[in-house]
């Protein structure tokens, strides 16, 4: 089934913010096709609905920070109120808020887009786990080499000292 946003231009506006992966609200009604100012208000009249990690309001300080990752916005291009973040729970919320076909439509691609960045995440921590066992293996085997070469090299050592005569001797 093709999806009616593509997964990559969703992915690329998921952020980490406080150590969550969101998305912010004029990028969410942008994709569902509606207002910044039409979201907020169906979240508003659903406030019960959107619980602390489900959605949150940025600080300043995040706000500022968002900017600079996303490059300087031109005059009118911004909102003089702080956007909100949604975590995937909340996005998944948003669209039983904002009932209608293209809602669901979304959000299914959004949700998708979600379950693709973590088993990216998941197969980043196997790979790194592989790695970290590889290199481990790796020392043990340079150490176990590092002694074979040392014990050729004594072998391979001329004697110290005067040679003993091997025999009888008077």
């Amino acid at each position: 089934m093709k999806s009616l946003i593509p997964i990559e231009q969703i992915e690329r506006r998921i952020y980490l913010i406080r150590n969550r992966k969101v998305m912010l609200d004029s990028d969410l009604a942008q994709l569902y096709g509606v207002k910044t100012k039409e979201l907020n208000k169906a979240v508003k009249r659903n406030s019960t609905r959107f619980l602390d990690d489900f959605m949150f309001v940025l600080s300043q300080k995040e706000q500022d920070s968002l900017r600079f990752q996303i490059g300087t916005l031109k005059r009118g291009q911004h909102s003089k109120y702080p956007p909100r973040a949604f975590t995937e729970q909340g996005v998944a919320m948003l669209s039983s808020v904002l009932k209608s076909e293209r809602a669901v439509q979304v959000n299914i691609a959004i949700m998708r887009a979600f379950v693709k960045i973590r088993e990216t995440i998941s197969r980043h921590r196997k790979l790194a786990q592989k790695l970290a066992e590889l290199e481990a293996r790796l020392t043990s085997h340079d150490e176990q080499i590092r002694s074979l070469f040392e014990a050729i090299n004594e072998l391979l050592a001329p004697p110290i000292g005067p040679k003993r005569q091997i025999g009888f001797q008077p």
